[in-house]
């Protein structure tokens, strides 16, 4: 199943919402890479075998479920997780990539493949992944949101 969706970052029409900076942002994605505890609840741990500029090699725990992952860091741009095949796991992969059609106009474009179909067999439960994905990015940039207000967001990586 391959779904992608948008979320507008910065909404000059809604002087309600705190403008995101492009850097803030991008701290906030790579934090969800390098702390996703913050932004994943039922996660039960996640270790960091590896971290060089552009990557981090990682194995999270879900209960007794192990999964390995590759995060590709593009700075400032974007954040790509893969997942290779491994037991019961089909590979699949994430790409986060941040769009600014005009200058200050921020947008996240969540992209997934899940390594499945989209046949009839998986097609009732591909449209709960597709929800579960799409609340669990509102999430994600809630977080963000949350972070920045904070100042969490404004030092240096």
């Amino acid at each position: 199943m391959q779904f992608q969706h948008l979320i507008e970052i910065n909404d000059p029409l809604n002087p309600l919402i705190d403008t995101l900076t492009r850097d803030q942002l991008w701290r906030g994605l790579v934090l969800r890479a390098e702390t996703p505890k913050l932004f994943i609840p039922w996660l039960d741990e996640c270790k960091l075998l590896s971290r060089t500029e552009d990557a981090i090699s990682r194995t999270l725990r879900y209960g007794e479920l192990l999964v390995h992952d590759q995060v590709n860091l593009t700075p400032l741009q974007q954040v790509h997780y893969d997942v290779p095949a491994q037991k019961d796991i089909p590979a699949s992969s994430l790409l986060i990539t941040i769009e600014e059609p005009n200058p200050g106009a921020l947008f996240v474009r969540f992209a997934y493949d899940t390594g499945t179909t989209d046949d009839d067999m998986d097609a009732f439960y591909n449209e709960f992944r597709r929800s579960a994905y799409q609340e669990a990015d509102i999430d994600t940039i809630r977080i963000i949101r949350q972070l920045a207000e904070e100042g969490r967001l404004d030092l240096p990586l």
